[in-house]
């Protein structure tokens, strides 16, 4: 059986970097947000919101994603912030993709900036993994204008551990037969699906690195972590995963958007503000492929990778932002039980095409119309003149 050969593509800050490639399409005298201390994130004139994204040097201050946009000025009071555009980096993500679906069929979306890639027999005649890999880089260096990292190993979580090595624009390998040299010394909260209070547990017991976890006995981590946490990161540590890349259908099933943060979120309205932000991306994506949404699915991972999901099924199918916007903090409200969140995401799901209102009342069909109206006008608005032109000031004002 031949060899499995996977690729990781992580764009580098990709919010910040396509904001950076946008502005200076349009003008090529704009400064590079990549070059400056700048960031993604908020509103400057409220100081509402988070970061969501970050420059190089903007990081060199100790700004994090996921942080309070107040507390990054008081890091850098120059921060260049610049407010988020969902529809753009779909636009840029959408690109990415049409450019490594030249390469393999067999690609899994892991994000907005991230996929894996089954090159197992889908290599270019004469190139080998690396060189396909540097080809790749290049293309979307040069016709993109971005850069990204790729890792290449034989499974996905060695190829996501080798693309999260050195940044930005780089190419990495991370074999099994690489793991005790590139892997083993790193410490043991970068291995992916250790959190916060498994390192916190696994330090008292002694370890320190990733190494050390594959070096202790598989029943004492059951012991500590539980037995299935336990046994995953034993897997883990010594480079074991034989998960498929798993390949969407061409046919979408649900429209979806979720954010991973560098810093964990531990307040409401913090969160309200993601989900507000992924909120507008969604229904901006449903209004675009004229359907309607019958279920709102809210998408947490909190600072250990628990997962977790909650689900609702609308009485009428919808795809206007306030909706989507207004039930996903509803569920987010009813499921969050307070573990810092690392990962937040909103789905539609139970797709319709749109279809004029049945079984309704006078007043709320006019309710609905009103919206709906409201959603296409800043479409427009912000198809023509960008994101920043027109903000929803009432869905930024915390609601009781």
């Amino acid at each position: 059986m031949k060899d499995r050969l996977i690729f990781h593509i992580d764009v580098n800050s990709a919010f910040l970097s396509w904001e950076a490639v946008h502005r200076l399409s349009r003008d090529k005298n704009a400064a590079d947000l990549r070059a400056i201390p700048s960031a993604v994130g908020g509103e400057l004139k409220t100081r509402h919101g988070v970061i969501l994204a970050k420059s190089h040097p903007a990081k060199a201050y100790g700004i994090n994603t996921g942080e309070p946009v107040v507390n990054a000025l008081k890091k850098c009071p120059s921060l260049y912030l610049v407010p988020p555009n969902h529809g753009l980096y779909e636009e840029y993500s959408k690109s990415l993709q049409e450019l490594l679906y030249q390469y393999t069929p067999a690609i899994e979306p892991f994000s907005i900036d991230e996929a894996f890639l089954d090159m197992t027999s889908a290599l270019p005649y004469g190139l080998t993994p690396l060189e396909t890999a540097m080809t790749i880089a290049a293309r979307v260096r040069n016709e993109l204008n971005f850069t990204v990292n790729i890792g290449i190993s034989s499974n996905k979580l060695l190829a996501k551990m080798a693309s999260d090595f050195e940044k930005p624009d780089k190419i990495h390998t991370l074999f099994p037969s690489e793991i005790s040299k590139k892997m083993w010394p790193l410490p043991l909260e970068e291995l992916f699906f250790v959190g916060r209070s498994s390192a916190r547990i696994l330090k008292n017991l002694g370890l320190r690195t990733i190494g050390d976890i594959a070096a202790t006995a598989p029943d004492l981590l059951k012991a500590h972590l539980g037995k299935k946490h336990g046994e995953l990161i034993y897997a883990y540590s010594r480079g074991i995963d034989t998960s498929p890349v798993e390949v969407c259908p061409a046919a979408a099933k649900c429209i979806g958007n979720s954010l991973t943060l560098s810093q964990d979120i531990t307040d409401f309205n913090n969160a309200r503000q993601i989900l507000l932000l992924l909120s507008e991306s969604v229904g901006a994506r449903l209004r675009k492929e004229n359907v309607k949404a019958a279920c709102i699915t809210v998408e947490m991972r909190d600072c250990d990778f628990n997962n977790q999901t909650h689900q609702e099924t609308l009485f009428l199918p919808t795809n206007t932002t306030d909706a989507i916007f207004q039930t996903a903090c509803k569920l987010l409200k009813e499921s969050w039980k307070g573990a810092p969140l690392r990962l937040l995401g909103v789905r539609a799901g139970k797709l319709e095409e749109k279809k004029e209102y049945t079984q309704l009342s006078l007043f709320s069909m006019k309710e609905d119309e009103k919206k709906e109206k409201l959603d296409q006008a800043l479409d427009s608005i912000r198809e023509k003149y960008g994101t920043d032109s027109i903000k929803r000031a009432a869905l930024l004002k915390p609601k009781n």
